[in-house]
């Protein structure tokens, strides 16, 4: 498994338990420093998408709301969710990775720590962002 694949793992886990506990962020992420054995690389790409996430979660959470057809983020699996904010922020704010590899890695993810639906739900709402984030890439 790649360095990023890793700490997109490790972010999804950080994710989770952010959203789970409801908790102080510093208070997450030091529980992650102290409790994961991983490469420093992986831990400052992961906690890198955790505060991308965080910081830009209104806009992800709106961007994904409005293109799932009859779910509201509420009824949304836990992990889904926090999987398709994953690969939001970096289609939307992170020109540096191609968009075919953050869906990609999304859908591969969801196969990993997700049920049987996952894949498909993830890809389905995934994929109608790409057009904004290219919109959005280019500046018009």
């Amino acid at each position: 498994m790649g360095l990023r694949r890793e700490g997109r793992e490790l972010a999804l886990q950080m994710l989770y338990a952010q959203d789970s506990l409801k908790g102080d962020l510093r208070e997450t992420l030091r529980g992650f420093r102290d409790g994961v054995d991983a490469p420093q690389r992986v831990r400052e790409f992961a906690e890198g998408l955790v505060q991308g996430v965080l910081e830009h979660q209104e806009e992800i959470d709106e961007a994904i709301r409005s293109r799932s057809k009859n779910w509201s983020l509420s009824r949304m699996p836990r992990v889904d969710l926090n999987i398709m904010r994953l690969a939001t922020f970096e289609l939307l704010h992170r020109p540096d990775i191609p968009k075919k590899v953050s869906i990609n890695e999304a859908i591969e993810i969801a196969k990993k720590f997700g049920d049987k639906e996952s894949p498909a739900f993830v890809n389905g709402i995934l994929d109608e962002l790409v057009p904004c984030a290219k919109h959005e890439e280019q500046g018009d």
